[in-house]
């Protein structure tokens, strides 16, 4: 049995991945609508950049930014050293903590969720008690690595009441992963990656295997790799919960929230 999912399997949604520099999700953040079907991910390169605290400080600007605090700009010096940079960062995140609770009571808004595209391989635990450090509501594995690991991955989830995303990406037979699992994910990723998307112009997303998958477990089904409305609206269609885009939100522009805006209209 796996743990009940912190999303409301009722609703649809749309999941903005932040791949660029933390400065880039500092911008774009506070342009997007308040609305409980946006989930952010810390996307994998910016989790190599930044680490835990690229996740802790992404989860904190969207929390003010739902609730209608404001995000302040960021000060750290350039060329501080890297354990000074932690620190101070750290430090900026306490501060802004306690400002929270003595400044009156803001704007009641959706929940955060923050996804931590982590991509997990090996020592499943280990990384989902980091993203869990970092405030993440929810881990990504890689549907290739070793049974083992995702099942002390998906366990280590369920411990801790994260819910658990396991990315198909490449995998032939994403059935023959789920059959072996001891616990099911919340969440099963059907991906196609950047790569793919821009040197194969043939490879398809694989919209085929979210009935087989659904008719066979009771769990949710994101699609990624698919940044057009044309490719949200065939997910939608295909019956997906989820769809994930990153290429309009890769940095902050003139056009960010309509374009979110455009995304959630068509996700019902």
């Amino acid at each position: 049995m796996k743990r009940q999912s912190i999303l409301n399997p009722k609703l649809r949604y749309l999941q903005i991945a932040l791949n660029g520099s933390i400065h880039d999700a500092r911008a774009i953040i506070p342009t997007l609508p308040r609305s409980e079907r946006i989930l952010i991910e810390v996307g994998t390169p910016m989790i190599k950049r930044y680490g835990a605290e690229g996740i802790r400080k992404v989860r904190t600007w969207y929390e003010r930014h739902l609730t209608g605090l404001p995000i302040e700009a960021e000060t750290t010096p350039q060329n501080m050293d890297l354990r000074e940079v932690i620190k101070q960062m750290r430090k900026m995140s306490e501060d802004r903590s306690r400002a929270a609770t003595q400044q009156s009571t803001p704007t009641i808004g959706p929940k955060p969720y923050i996804v931590a595209d982590m991509k997990m391989m090996d020592r499943g635990d280990e990384e989902v008690r980091i993203a869990e450090e970092g405030g993440a509501h929810a881990v990504v594995a890689l549907g290739h690595a070793p049974i083992e690991s995702l099942n002390q991955f998906i366990t280590a989830c369920k411990d801790l009441g994260l819910d658990s995303m396991v990315d198909m990406m490449n995998v032939p037979f994403p059935l023959a992963v789920l059959r072996e699992l001891r616990i099911q994910p919340n969440v099963v990723i059907l991906h196609r990656g950047v790569d793919e998307t821009q040197l194969n112009k043939a490879k398809m997303l694989p919209l085929h295997e979210i009935r087989r998958i659904k008719g066979s477990y009771d769990t949710l089904i994101a699609v990624a790799g698919g940044d057009s409305i044309r490719e949200v609206q065939s997910a939608m269609f295909n019956d997906a919960d989820i769809v994930v885009v990153w290429k309009d939100f890769y940095s902050a522009g003139a056009q960010t929230a309509s374009l979110a805006n455009d995304f959630l209209k068509h996700i019902k």
